[in-house]
C-alpha cells in the first residue's frame, strides 16, 4: 500500500470543500519513518467551523469506517476512520487557531508539548493541498528560537525528587516504581535533547526516540543504545547507565550555555536517599 498516494487521494477530497484552506500529511508517513503498523495522519485547516456533515462526507466518499469521532475540544476536531485496509488520524483545525499556536511557540517561547507537536507537524510536514497557505505557516517556523531552546532546557532540567530513590527502589526491588522513576528521567533527558538541539517535539511521548536521536548532533556517546538498554537490561545496569547519561546530558547543555547555572540540579540528581542504620 502507496501511503502517500492514499493520503493525497483523501486529502484531494478535502480540499473540495470550499471551507477549507490547505491538508498537511503529518506524521511518520510525512518524515518516512513508517512501518506496516502506521496509520495516516492528515492536518485540515479551515476557514470556518467545520459541521459534523463536512466531515462525515469525506469519510463516505472513501467508503470509510468510522472509529472515534470527537466533537470540538482544545481547539481541535478530531475523527478516526478506516478505509482501505489502512487507519486514517484526522486532525481538523482553524487556520486562525494553527497561527495562535505557533506565535506562542515560536514567538512566546511556550513548551506546551501539544502546540509544539502541531508546530512541528508544520515543520515537517508534506503539503497535499493549500500550498499558500502552508508555505507561509512553514515559513513562521523555520527558524528554532534560542530561546525556546532554553525554556525547553530548563523545563525538563531537574530529574524529579523521586530519582534520588531510586537505590531504595532497587534494594526493595519495587519494579513498577523503579520502572516509572527510570521512564521519567529518561523523558526529561528527550525533553533537555530536543531543545538543546533546537528541534521540535513531534509527539508528546517522545515517540520514534531512536529516529529523532539520530537526527540529534549534540548527544550522549552511543545515546539510542544505550537509552535502549536502559530498558532491556537488569535494573542495576539500567540504574547506572542513567546517571551516567543524565551528567553528561548536562554537560552538554553547560558547554552550549555557559550563562546557565546548573549546580543545583547537578547536585539534586547526584543526591541518594540515606539508608536507615537504626537497628529494628
Amino acid at each position: 500500500m502507496d501511503l502517500k498516494k492514499l493520503a493525497h487521494d483523501i486529502a484531494n477530497v478535502y480540499m473540495e470543500n470550499s471551507k477549507v484552506e490547505a491538508v498537511l500529511l503529518g506524521g511518520s508517513v510525512a518524515r518516512n519513518w513508517h512501518d506496516e503498523f502506521s496509520d495516516i495522519e492528515l492536518f485540515v485547516f479551515w476557514k470556518i467551523d467545520p459541521t459534523d456533515h463536512d466531515r462525515k462526507y469525506v469519510i463516505n466518499r472513501v467508503n470509510g469506517e468510522v472509529i472515534d469521532f470527537y466533537d470540538f475540544e482544545d481547539d481541535e476536531w478530531s475523527e478516526t476512520y478506516i478505509t482501505e485496509g489502512v487507519n486514517l488520524e484526522i486532525s481538523n483545525f482553524l487556520t486562525t487557531t494553527i497561527e495562535k499556536w505557533i506565535d506562542d511557540v515560536v514567538s512566546r517561547f511556550e513548551t506546551d508539548l501539544e502546540k509544539q507537536c502541531l508546530v512541528a507537524t508544520i515543520h515537517d510536514g508534506r503539503v497535499f493541498g493549500g500550498e499558500i497557505v502552508i508555505r507561509q505557516l512553514k515559513k513562521k517556523v523555520v527558524k528554532y528560537p534560542q530561546a525556546l531552546s532554553q525554556a525547553m532546557i530548563n523545563n525538563y532540567l531537574d530529574m524529579g525528587s523521586r530519582w534520588s530513590n531510586r537505590e531504595a527502589l532497587l534494594s526493595r526491588e519495587d519494579w513498577l516504581m523503579l520502572y516509572n522513576v527510570i521512564v521519567s528521567t529518561q523523558t526529561n533527558i528527550m525533553g533537555i535533547l530536543f531543545g538543546l538541539n533546537r528541534m521540535y517535539v513531534h509527539h508528546p511521548a517522545f515517540k520514534w526516540q531512536k529516529q529523532s536521536t539520530e537526527k540529534m548532533t549534540l548527544l550522549p556517546n552511543n545515546l539510542v543504545q544505550r537509552l535502549q538498554s536502559v530498558l532491556v537490561e537488569h535494573p542495576k545496569h539500567s540504574v547506572r547507565e542513567l546517571e551516567n547519561i543524565v551528567q553528561e546530558t548536562y554537560e552538554l547543555v553547560q558547554k552550549e550555555y555557559p550563562q546557565m547555572d546548573l549546580t543545583p540540579v547537578k547536585e539534586k540528581s547526584t543526591f541518594v536517599r540515606p539508608r536507615n542504620n537504626s537497628s529494628t
